[in-house]
């Protein structure tokens, strides 16, 4: 049987880089806060305990986790090994393993963090997992020092930040991501020795590893992949990790079937659903909440939310979908319309300069270019509900509430603000005055005024 697992979150820090009045760890990727990218990934692995340390703008990172998560607070701020003691007294009574991770490092999957519990959990017994990755340029990463034990084995002979490091620790490429897994017992017990005597007076967790060795004892390493333990610091690194997000979420849509036209322009959310055979044209943009099934073309320059989109349906170009927006079977929204809480059943179409909110459209219904509900007086929100088959001419002006029934017609140029029954023509126009040779009449006169005044 395997040991219940804690997640200790580091997100203390204060983010000056950021320049934010959002708390750094709450900036989002796709759509989502990148605390809860990685909340998520951690919750892949069911875990007993989930502390998060809080510090500067405390009270937005508790809005954010809404109770997922307990919170420790650490003031003031004296390093990270200071930071992790702040979550002994959450989880006091725990003796599993701990997983301490970052806020601020999204991107780390569940599998890397399954393998340090089971590097933890192995016959060997290491007293830290290291999560360790070799980035091309090592910069002014921690280094990780290894050397192979007698059966092969990369054993952690010591951990040391840039600034304390040697020149020929400097030249080693193995650098300390910072997350670490170690067994509760061992975790408080090594954190409570280790002091502030390096150059930036801070309580280092990685100073656990360096007194477990010094104990006797081993720590091992698990490698993993640069881009997975990527940090964001900065808006720079945060555009980074928007893009590294998407251009993984564009491959896997094409793998799983749905066409880009150019990939690079399509911007996902993190919960964009895509069914198979759906194409998708140049410049589309998901909000979160979107939920696209098989065979819909979305075309160019669409921008689309908390909308679900129904089989065979086309959408676009240039057309905005906003939340509770509903589309069913072979549905057409077309150029420049805009819906909003609007259903749209089988078949119906509004194929251009349109505004739907708030409305229900039946089966095979046909809006005409112009067409507006008027759904807002000002104070409350009014539904309009149109019956199966009808046809809502151009430039029609619908006041909400109405409801036009099945089969009925709105002559163009309509402001209707009366319900209209099944099967009836509804023509609201003010009567069209004739004057013959009127205009003919007016534009001699208005020659002959312009002609004096030159004189």
């Amino acid at each position: 049987m395997s040991n219940p697992i804690a997640a200790i979150v580091l997100a203390a820090g204060k983010g000056t880089r950021m320049k934010s009045d959002l708390h750094k760890v709450l900036h989002p990727i796709a759509g989502r806060p990148m605390l809860l990218h990685l909340m998520a990934s951690v919750d892949a692995l069911n875990p007993a305990k989930k502390v998060v340390i809080v510090g500067d703008k405390a009270d937005q990172l508790e809005a954010a986790l809404a109770g997922s998560a307990d919170l420790a607070v650490q003031e003031p701020q004296l390093g990270t090994g200071h930071a992790v003691q702040q979550a002994e007294s959450a989880l006091s009574g725990f003796d599993g393993d701990v997983l301490i991770l970052y806020g601020d490092v999204p991107f780390v999957p569940a599998a890397t963090m399954q393998s340090m519990i089971d590097r933890l959990g192995a016959a060997d017994a290491p007293a830290v997992v290291v999560l360790a990755f070799e980035p091309a340029d090592a910069l002014q990463y921690g280094r990780v020092i290894v050397a192979k034990d007698s059966e092969g084995r990369d054993r952690v002979v010591k951990m040391v930040e840039h600034k304390d490091a040697t020149e020929a620790e400097r030249a080693v490429r193995l650098c300390n991501s910072g997350l670490m897994a170690a067994k509760a017992r061992d975790l408080f017990a090594l954190l409570a020795r280790v002091t502030d005597n390096n150059a930036a007076k801070e309580f280092y967790l990685v100073d656990i590893v360096n007194i477990a060795n010094a104990d006797g004892r081993h720590c091992a390493v698990v490698k993993t992949d640069p881009d997975d333990v990527a940090g964001i610091n900065s808006r720079a690194e945060l555009a980074a990790a928007e893009a590294q997000w998407q251009a993984f979420r564009r491959d896997e849509a094409m793998a799983g079937g749905a066409s880009l036209r150019a990939p690079e322009t399509v911007w996902f959310s993190w919960d964009t659903e895509l069914g198979r055979d759906v194409t998708i044209e140049p410049n589309v943009f998901f909000g979160p909440g979107v939920k696209v099934s098989d065979g819909v073309n979305i075309r160019a320059n669409s921008h689309i939310e908390g909308a679900i989109i129904g089989a065979g349906c086309e959408v676009g170009p240039f057309a905005r979908l906003r939340p509770g927006t509903i589309l069913g079977e072979k549905a057409k929204i077309g150029n420049f319309v805009e819906t909003k809480k609007a259903v749209l059943g089988k078949g119906a179409k509004a194929s251009h300069l349109t505004y739907l909110g708030d409305a229900t459209i039946g089966a095979g219904a046909n809006i005409g270019a112009g067409t507006i509900t008027c759904n807002y007086d000002g104070y409350f929100k009014y539904q309009t509900v149109i019956g199966e088959n009808a046809f809502i001419g151009s430039n029609s002006a619908l006041v909400a509430p109405v409801k036009i029934g099945r089969d009925a017609i709105v002559a163009a140029g309509s402001a209707v603000t009366r319900d209209v029954a099944d099967g009836e023509l509804r023509l609201v126009r003010g009567e069209q005055l004739v004057k013959p040779g009127w205009a003919d009449r007016f534009h001699d006169a208005m020659r002959k005024k312009k002609a004096a005044d030159k004189k």
